[in-house]
């Protein structure tokens, strides 16, 4: 690293510090996402989900002087720590919104195309550590899960609103709890009975349903799996990436790459299917295929075949990253053509 790369980063971490100072954040394969995306000094990156700015100030360190990075997050606290940085880093460029509109975002800043997108999904530990954003199990709160706590129902307001039938498919797809239907049943009744007081009696409604034996033999606490469900509900986590993952090769200049962080099994099979079919090429002559409609080169490449975990030091270390796994691929000079398989 050059002074000017080090005295960039000694510069992020004061901005960063600065506001938010009771917030441990480790970023997760931080060495790993840099080494992937490969920024290129001077290029223009998107980092979708700033959070605290780990994988961001790690970026921008090198970028050198002319580089720019676009910092996309709809929290209004992480929010806060991005518009501290820009506030000392010229470079530095803030979007309060969704990375799923991430087209429009870079619409109106008159970009049309970047040379990376960065994104760490889920819930980050600040969100978790702060009881009165209703993430944590372990911690009294409302029962809220809002990404945006100014914008749309909560969790609470779903339990509420809906029947036990949709409230078991939401922890069945979203959650992937096999007692999805007595949950959804007990939390309803809960809640009409007006003990769902709290986000931690909400974890003792849901780890009554688990037999002893059950509780006994479950590596992970009894609530984990609903308290996903509901909160990939309240926030449209899915279909955001669903959105991003559309949008983002024509927003990729040639070269450039895209790298995700994903947390559970639902979050990278779309992550997986998608760079696969970007990666796909036509069997066909080029003629045939262009006639044909489908795609004849590949518009993405991964970067590695498989994705990339954490080792065991730093799952050690920072326990969150015990579940995360990166993808990265690059973008081809291939026009983005659509598939007719």
């Amino acid at each position: 690293m050059s002074q000017s790369q080090a005295n960039d980063a000694l510069r992020y971490r004061l901005a960063l510090d600065a506001p938010v100072t009771s917030d441990a954040h480790i970023p997760v394969l931080l060495a790993d996402v840099v080494a992937q995306l490969a920024p290129r000094p001077g290029g223009t990156y998107v980092d979708g989900t700033f959070g605290r700015g780990g994988h961001a100030g790690a970026v921008l360190a090198a970028l050198g002087p002319e580089g720019r990075l676009i910092a996309i997050d709809r929290d209004p606290q992480a929010i806060a720590v991005a518009q501290a940085l820009a506030a000392t880093d010229p470079r530095v460029t803030v979007v309060h919104g969704r990375f799923g509109a991430v087209a429009e975002h870079l619409a109106a800043l008159g970009v049309a195309q970047v040379d990376g997108f960065v994104l760490d999904l889920g819930v980050s530990s600040p969100q978790l550590d702060a009881s009165e954003r209703g993430f944590s199990f372990t911690r009294s709160g409302p029962i809220d899960m809002r990404m945006d706590p100014t914008q749309g129902p909560t969790a609470l307001d779903l339990i509420r609103a809906l029947p036990p039938e949709a409230l078991a498919t939401i922890l069945r797809d979203y959650g992937e709890e096999r007692l999805h239907h007595r949950i959804a049943r007990r939390l309803k009744e809960a809640e009409r009975a007006g003990t769902l007081t709290d986000t931690v009696a909400l974890a003792g409604v849901i780890a009554s349903c688990f037999s002893a034996g059950d509780l006994r033999k479950m590596h992970i606490h009894p609530a984990t799996r609903t308290f996903q469900g509901l909160r990939i509900a309240v926030n449209g986590e899915l279909d955001e990436l669903a959105a991003f993952l559309e949008a983002f090769p024509a927003l990729l200049a040639p070269g450039g790459r895209c790298a995700i962080i994903s947390f559970h099994s639902l979050e990278d099979r779309l992550v997986k299917r998608r760079f696969r079919d970007l990666a796909w090429e036509s069997s066909l002559p080029p003629r045939f295929a262009e006639e044909a409609g489908e795609r004849v080169h590949a518009v993405c490449v991964p970067i590695e075949r498989k994705a990339k975990f954490a080792d065991d030091d730093e799952a050690d270390d920072n326990p969150r990253a015990r579940s995360a796994r990166l993808r990265t691929c690059e973008r081809t000079t291939a026009p983005n053509l659509p598939s007719h398989r």
